[in-house]
């Protein structure tokens, strides 16, 4: 759960008053300068939201307003669903919010920073720390730039697969278990838990820590998912896709992203397919498609031989 102690310690906030009140919960990503409630107009007050006050909205309260306006409207501002109060640019907090804050005990807090620069690192924040997320049972590796998650059943090699790729140069992210944020519509971002971050578990080897055995080069925090690679155990009665037309996507949440379905058995070099599905998709996204092309002049040499045999 997001309280308001977490935003006073990212962003190094001051304490003004309410200092009982900084464990109450965030629930909005959205952040709100409450200029027109300021102004009278309460109809559609986004009391939920961490409230903002720079330069305009300080003025304004201050120089438009009657004393007993003021105050009106300090308490109207301050309800059990208002989550902190914000006052930047290192303004001074009017005596009627500061009264209200405290009786309410609402953290009411204050920043040197500019309105304009929290408001966008702070709502970036909130979208990350409030947005939807889940585990999924898989790997996740940078591959050429490429955010690659490995799913399939248990035994089937992710792991080992995973140890060769970062052998190749590529980067890991998580292993066994990927923490997955939707922070957008099919905008996934995947990291590790921290128990066990940069580790790799080997089958016959154990537990191995790829950044002490291979450098800092070969981790990333994490990363935004934008592949799905999901291996399977070769069956010989299935038939699989050859020509790459095949569309597949894997639900995480309520995003999609693109799948490819990997059959694994002796003599295939996993690693290598991976890789190459991984440059394949950039190629795919600058719009060259080597199947599409490949069925196009297919298409186009049917054409010319039923034109020849007229």
């Amino acid at each position: 759960m997001l309280t308001v102690s977490n935003v006073i310690e990212r962003f190094k906030l001051e304490i003004i008053t309410g200092k009982t009140g900084i464990h109450k919960p965030i629930t909005s990503i959205d952040v709100s300068r409450p200029g027109l409630e300021i102004a009278g107009y309460f109809s559609h007050y986004s009391k939920e939201r961490v409230q903002l006050f720079g330069l305009t909205e300080t003025t304004y309260f201050n120089t438009k307003l009657t004393d007993e306006e003021r105050a009106t409207r300090a308490q109207l501002l301050c309800t059990n669903e208002t989550p902190c109060f914000i006052f930047t640019d290192d303004l001074i907090p009017p005596k009627e919010i500061i009264e209200a804050c405290e009786n309410a005990n609402i953290p009411l807090l204050k920043t040197s920073n500019t309105i304009t620069n929290l408001m966008f690192y702070l709502t970036d924040y909130l979208e990350i720390s409030l947005a939807p997320e889940t585990n999924v049972h898989g790997v996740l590796l940078d591959v050429y730039g490429i955010g690659v998650l490995i799913t399939g059943e248990s035994g089937i090699g992710k792991s080992e697969i995973a140890l060769e790729l970062v052998k190749n140069g590529h980067r890991l992210v998580a292993d066994d278990n990927v923490e997955i944020k939707e922070i957008g519509k099919n905008v996934l971002i995947g990291k590790s838990p921290e128990l066990i971050e940069n580790l790799l578990e080997i089958r016959g080897l154990g537990i191995i820590n790829v950044m002490t055995l291979f450098g800092a080069s070969v981790v990333l925090s994490e990363k935004r998912i934008m592949l799905n690679v999901h291996l399977e155990f070769w069956q010989e009665d299935k038939e699989y896709d050859r020509l790459g037309l095949d569309k597949r996507t894997k639900n995480i949440l309520n995003s999609e992203i693109p799948s490819k379905l990997i059959p694994v058995r002796p003599g295939r070099n996993v690693s290598n397919i991976i890789e190459v599905a991984a440059m394949d998709f950039r190629l795919q996204n600058m719009g060259v498609s080597a199947a599409r092309e490949f069925n196009e002049r297919l298409i186009a040499h049917i054409r010319s031989k039923d034109n020849g045999g007229k």
